[in-house]
């Protein structure tokens, strides 16, 4: 197997935080630093750090669990009710299929297995190839800074409460 390198993933490998990344940026006011681009009383929607492809958003409860078990029915109802908006904005961001998936704790495969988060992964024509499957990597050719400002953008069309 070749390997490439990939530099710009070392942060999540190196990482070692005490206090869950979830929670600090649910406490924090740094939303335009962390890539925050939706926030309420409820929950946050921020871009993921290390996405699989342009666009890939989480979105996050405020309260700090490893089970949707553990979350109240009106959160889990407007996690869910933002999830549906979000498919509507990745669609109108460009993406001819969407991903959407919650892994909970580390034995389902959750990165960060303490704090629950959904992903909405948009998905693109061409967007994997055998470069993903055999060369176990991923190419992301767009600006990140880009991305986020229009993901931000069409948040305040989509993520509108009713």
């Amino acid at each position: 197997m070749e390997y490439l390198y990939a530099p710009w993933r070392s942060g999540y490998f190196k990482e070692s935080q005490e206090e869950c990344i979830f929670c600090q940026i649910s406490n924090q006011n740094l939303d335009i630093p962390n890539r925050v681009f939706y926030r309420d009383d409820k929950i946050f929607c921020v871009m993921n750090k290390y996405p699989y492809v342009p666009g890939h958003f989480l979105i996050i409860p405020h309260h700090h669990t490893d089970t949707p078990c553990d979350l109240k029915e009106d959160i889990w109802l407007h996690l869910q009710k933002f999830a549906q908006k979000g498919v509507g904005l990745l669609n109108e961001f460009g993406a001819k299929g969407i991903n959407m998936g919650m892994n909970i704790k580390q034995v389902g495969g959750a990165g960060i297995p303490g704090h629950i988060h959904l992903h909405l992964i948009p998905r693109f024509f061409g967007d994997t190839n055998f470069f993903t499957t055999i060369g176990d990597c991923r190419a992301y050719g767009v600006d990140f800074e880009e991305i986020y400002w229009r993901i931000k953008e069409l948040s305040l069309k989509y993520f509108v409460e009713n």
